[in-house]
């Protein structure tokens, strides 16, 4: 549930190059349901309404490019919460939050990591 959904649908085109796959209209002119693809994921979302107010969520997106897809994030009006950068669980991953307060982490998987190496490598940290 967005405000403006009509407004997220395209910023979610431009930020990540998702495809609008349905848009129902309401009898106000207002989103009544829309599901768009981002990646091989479908997201289903409406317009807000009084009884069922705005839920801001967490997406964690893979991606080929989480470098491009982070910068063409901002492009389209995102703000950085994180810029890419290279964890020890073996995922290069930045993160945005969009104009609705939802946080997107934008990630490409770039090492296999084992359960021992990743125990021993958040025991590192830890120290």
């Amino acid at each position: 549930m967005v405000r403006g959904a009509a407004r997220f649908i395209d910023f979610l085109k431009d930020a990540f190059g998702a495809e609008e796959l349905l848009r129902m209209p309401g009898p106000q002119g207002n989103v009544m349901h829309a599901e768009v693809r981002v990646g091989d994921s479908i997201l289903m979302l409406s317009d807000a309404t009084d009884e069922r107010p705005p839920t801001p969520a967490m997406f964690y997106l893979y991606v080929e490019d989480a470098d491009g897809l982070y910068r063409r994030a901002l492009q389209a009006g995102a703000t950085s919460l994180a810029e890419p950068t290279d964890h020890f669980y073996g995922d290069r991953a930045g993160a945005v939050q969009d104009a609705w307060g939802n946080q997107w982490w934008i990630a490409t998987h770039i090492e296999d990591v084992s359960p021992e190496e990743l125990e021993r490598r958040v025991r590192a940290q830890q120290r």
